[in-house]
């Protein structure tokens, strides 16, 4: 270079004697894409201008076709697979079949899971606990839930979800990236990559798991993780430990003034690869970069309740002021929606009951439900329910049969993945309704089945985006969260 920089952002670097030089075939190529796109869109557009189309209305052209229906969602994640039989399905005939063994004509040869196929029968259990009608959609629900079926008339509740996933991990996968093998992107991050962030300060996906819950399965970070799309897409953990996202504060003596200036430096040293390179990757590191910073003012906001008044935690129940609580994390989750965060994602373990089901799920209830009906009746009184999409939900249901020995006040549940229950609530989404119908054991659908992609395909088309049309080219093949697969659920939609 024939000349100092005298600006200290300023860095000199060899690959510059490359750009003063010229450029050569690659270079030329890479920074005249750009250029070759005008260049076709100019023409396009004089084109539509020679049809009379106003610039405006080729750019309403170009719109999706959907009108989204939600501005954001808030997945509560139930991991484990909650009962289907003491939550939301209720099935009256099974006390007079107490003890049976499951008729052959009901299971169908479907495959049983290693912990009860070498079972001598397949005892009928019912729940222990009883149901009641509840709001003007007169809609049945377990007496565990006695605050979630204060809000029933604003819930769809789903009875007939099925997938083929029979154990958990490779389930909770499918349900989350629309694969059962770890790689693909999450839901939160297809969401993110496709409508882009409303908030400059914050993640667009976040995620928050209970520190209270049972941990009897365990969560990877690959659940909400981006898989193939660029990095800035992947969910950020909010935890409940003094520093809410790791390596997010100052190392030990630097201040915001140091922490800008290396930023700086490091963006243009970024900015020289990226350059030399091409890879995508640098500018998703650019922008995380970025985004730190802004979050060392956005998350201690954010994560700061003090202001928020005592009727607030009394709705939202006693765990409400315990950081890291399933109640805790809902009213972050308000919050964060109220700062237009795009997905945000609460996951709370401890729904896998093989043993013990009745004393262990009302646990469960106790930690969820309170939270849960809060959350609906918050965003409703605030004017945000009708733009938020609120799910609740697991991997997979439970089985009719008891693994293990069963008892009038004890028995177990296995997996079964042929039916279970979902509901979702908000924007979109026809309130006071219940849709879908299993057989007498909630063994089999025998109404509008609703698979986990025909799920997926509902939440994107919820957000304004076609699932079929959301695509990502990764090593020659388009992915998309549905794979090949997913159709609209129609009957659900308001």
């Amino acid at each position: 270079m024939g000349h100092q920089h005298t600006d200290p952002f300023r860095l000199s670097h060899p690959d510059l004697e490359k750009l003063n030089r010229g450029l050569d075939r690659r270079d030329f190529l890479k920074k005249t894409a750009m250029g070759f796109g005008a260049i076709a869109l100019n023409g396009l557009l004089a084109s539509h201008q020679a049809q009379g189309k106003s610039l405006e209305q080729q750019i309403l052209d170009a719109l999706p076709r959907i009108a989204p229906k939600a501005k954001r969602v808030v997945y509560l994640f139930m991991s484990g697979g909650p009962s289907q039989f003491e939550t939301w399905d209720y099935k009256p005939e099974l006390t007079k079949r107490m003890g049976q063994d499951l008729p052959d004509s009901i299971r169908k040869g479907q495959r049983l899971t290693g912990m009860s196929a070498n079972q001598a029968i397949l005892p009928v259990a019912a729940s222990a606990y009883g149901f009641r009608q509840y709001g003007q959609s007169q809609t049945w629900v377990s007496d565990l839930l006695p605050y979630t079926a204060q809000v029933v008339d604003e819930l769809c509740v789903i009875k007939s979800m099925f997938t083929e996933q029979i154990n958990h991990d490779p389930a909770i996968t499918f349900f989350q990236t629309g694969h059962q093998l770890p790689g693909r992107p999450s839901i939160g991050s297809w969401l993110s990559y496709g409508l882009g962030s409303e908030n400059q300060n914050l993640p667009a996906f976040i995620v928050m798991v209970s520190k209270d819950a049972s941990k009897d399965q365990p969560l990877y970070a690959r659940l909400w993780g981006n898989g193939f799309l660029p990095s800035e897409h992947q969910g950020v953990q909010f935890r409940s430990s003094k520093d809410p996202v790791l390596f997010l504060s100052n190392p030990e003596g630097y201040d915001g003034k140091d922490r800008q200036e290396m930023l700086e430096y490091l963006k243009q040293l970024n900015q020289l690869q990226n350059e030399s390179w091409g890879d995508p990757e640098v500018d998703a590191r650019i922008a995380q970069y970025e985004m730190a910073f802004k979050m060392q003012t956005s998350v201690p906001e954010v994560m700061d309740v003090s202001d928020e008044p005592q009727e607030v935690f009394d709705l939202y129940g006693p765990n409400s002021r315990d950081k890291g609580s399933f109640a805790a994390n809902c009213l972050l989750a308000r919050k964060l929606l109220e700062k237009d965060v795009r997905f945000v994602q609460l996951y709370h373990q401890g729904w896998d009951h093989h043993d013990s089901l009745p004393k262990n799920i009302v646990n469960q209830c106790k930690q969820t439900d309170q939270a849960t009906a809060a959350l609906i009746m918050d965003l409703k009184r605030r004017g945000m329910l009708e733009d938020t999409l609120v799910i609740w939900g697991g991997e997979f249901g439970r089985t009719v049969y008891s693994q293990g020995k069963l008892s009038p006040t004890g028995y177990g549940r296995d997996h079964h993945p042929k039916c279970f229950s979902l509901w979702m609530a908000g924007a979109g989404v026809k309130a006071g309704t219940t849709f879908g119908q299993t057989d007498d054991f909630s063994y089999n659908i025998v109404k509008d089945p609703v698979h986990v992609h025909d799920f997926q395909a509902t939440l994107l088309h919820l957000m304004g985006i076609d699932h079929e049309q959301l695509v990502y080219k990764y090593q020659g093949r388009r992915f998309r969260l549905t794979d090949v697969h997913g159709k609209l659920v129609k009957g659900i939609l308001a």
